[in-house]
């Protein structure tokens, strides 16, 4: 069934500020925070000279459950292009781990006795290893003295630490040698896009609310033009389930297409509508809404965007190039910051907001 949602609602602020009582609005506004707070502790820790190691024989990244899983993703793709050693993306610590590796993980679990044991593993073998994650409990336990933690600061729910884990992988690779990405820039367009989206906003002039609306009564699909637009995909699905409880695909778009039945419910439904058509017969249940995400810019990324909006000529097209200064970690960053947003605003307006609930909020 179409999501039954109070539109209204999202044009008045005062009902808004009274509907987000767990303050999620808020907390993902905090994402430039969380970023500047895990560059900060990173400088303190001394990260950049710590990993001062040469080239590493491999980055091992970790997938945890949360927004680990499309974390680690985004920083295989943006490390793919040029990245000198292999990235390998793995659920558990791999038993030929060694002195020469990296290893870096992101997780909001403290309880993660899965991925403490890893740790335990790597360091035991002379690894080197970065967590982004609590600084209690016994993944923690597992890495002091014997790697590098960068604790949050900023006290946010954990279905809004993407920003946190992407600046803890980018400051790590940015350290090892293996890519150049400003986290300062990305802390500044965080701040800026969380402004472009504050509740106060008009929908019209609100980029987070009004993709709420494109979203509220379709079944979303998002096909990424490029890998890290995937990733990003993967993390909007994500946001979607948790805070608005909807469900959608994502997926690259050559794959969603390999997809015969998806492929033409997508076709149908990007077409334009049929002035004559009689609403009476036309098929039940929601209609797909076809978003293609790009990161990547270039000529490259521009055929493959001009070759998909001529396959589905309906579909709309996000690519924050266009309206962005940045790099690709910091476009990335951003187009994940819009969805989580979105998600917010789509579980206020349909009141299916989910969550964990009220956090505590930073104190100076």
């Amino acid at each position: 069934m179409p999501m039954v949602l109070d539109d209204t609602l999202l044009d008045d602020p005062a009902r808004l500020a009274e509907a987000d009582r767990a303050g999620l609005l808020r907390a993902a506004a905090m994402a430039g925070a969380q970023v500047r707070s895990t560059q900060e502790l990173a400088a303190e820790l001394e990260l950049a000279d710590r990993l001062d190691l040469g080239r590493p024989r491999a980055l091992v990244l970790i997938v945890r459950p949360g927004v680990g899983r499309a974390l680690t993703r985004l920083l295989a793709a943006l490390l793919a292009p040029s990245c000198p050693v292999p990235v390998v993306i793995t659920d558990a610590v791999p038993s030929w781990i060694g002195a020469l590796d990296v290893v870096f993980a992101h997780t909001d679990d403290p309880g993660d006795r899965e991925l403490a044991a890893g740790i335990e593993r790597a360091s035991r073998y002379g690894a080197t290893v970065v967590l982004s994650g609590p600084q209690e409990g016994p993944v923690a336990a597992s890495i002091a003295g014997k790697g590098l933690l960068l604790a949050p600061r900023i006290p946010v729910p954990p279905e809004l630490t993407f920003s946190r884990g992407l600046a803890a992988g980018l400051l790590a690779a940015n350290a090892l040698g293996l890519l150049v990405a400003d986290v300062r820039a990305l802390a500044d367009q965080l701040d800026a896009e969380a402004e472009r989206g504050h509740l106060g906003r008009d929908s019209f002039a609100n980029p987070a609310k009004a993709l709420a609306l494109r979203l509220a009564d379709r079944v979303p699909m998002l096909w990424g033009l490029d890998q890290a637009a995937v990733a990003v995909a993967e993390h909007a699905a994500y946001a979607l389930g948790a805070h608005a409880g909807v469900v959608c695909d994502a997926a690259g778009y050559r794959q969603a297409l390999a997809r015969p039945a998806l492929r033409r419910a997508a076709m149908a439904g990007t077409a334009e509508q049929d002035i004559f058509a009689d609403p009476d017969f036309e098929a039940a249940g929601p209609k797909p809404r076809v978003l293609l995400l790009a990161v990547h810019s270039g000529p490259t990324a521009d055929a493959v965007r001009y070759e998909a909006s001529h396959t589905l000529p309906g579909a709309g097209v996000i690519a924050p190039a266009d309206e962005i200064p940045g790099d690709e970690p910091v476009r990335a960053g951003v187009l994940a910051l819009r969805f989580e947003l979105a998600a917010v605003y789509l579980g206020l307006a349909a009141g299916s907001m989910g969550g964990t609930g009220y956090y505590a909020p930073a104190t100076a």
